[in-house]
């Protein structure tokens, strides 16, 4: 474990219509986050979510096609390939209730959604290939 130190706090509102994950993403790029915490409410369109097979080592994606409520978004921000990557997971619920949750893929789009991102200071985290799990986790660098 590392420690780290608060740097910025910044709150606004994602584009309606938006794909909300390269939203995300690229705020982080363009005002150089590259280790934080993403955190959001509102609705999407649609959603796409994954689920990984830890025997397969594989994503499945499921595509809700349908207006739902974000109850939850939770992320990180790290580096992968040398650019700043957003990980989130998130908690959505359609009109009677029922929750879904999973991975946030690319294709989930934006109908209103308030974020909130914390950038930090301090060491690098960066995602490489992790042989045991078959996934990019972090490896810790000075």
């Amino acid at each position: 474990m590392k420690t780290v130190k608060h740097k910025e706090i910044y709150m606004g509102k994602l584009r309606h219509g938006a794909d909300l994950l390269e939203e995300l993403s690229g705020i982080c790029k363009d005002r150089n986050i590259s280790l934080g915490h993403i955190e959001a409410i509102g609705a999407v369109q649609k959603a796409v979510i994954g689920y990984y097979h830890q025997d397969k080592r594989e994503y499945e994606y499921l595509t809700l096609d349908q207006h739902l409520e974000i109850l939850n978004l939770k992320g990180n921000i790290s580096i992968k390939d040398g650019s700043p990557m957003v990980h989130a997971h998130v908690m959505l619920a359609d009109a009677e209730g029922k929750a879904f949750g999973g991975h946030l893929a690319p294709g989930t789009i934006v109908f209103a959604c308030e974020c909130i991102i914390e950038s930090y200071d301090g060491a690098i985290l960066e995602r490489s290939f992790d042989q045991e799990t078959g996934l990019p986790l972090w490896s810790m660098m000075e």
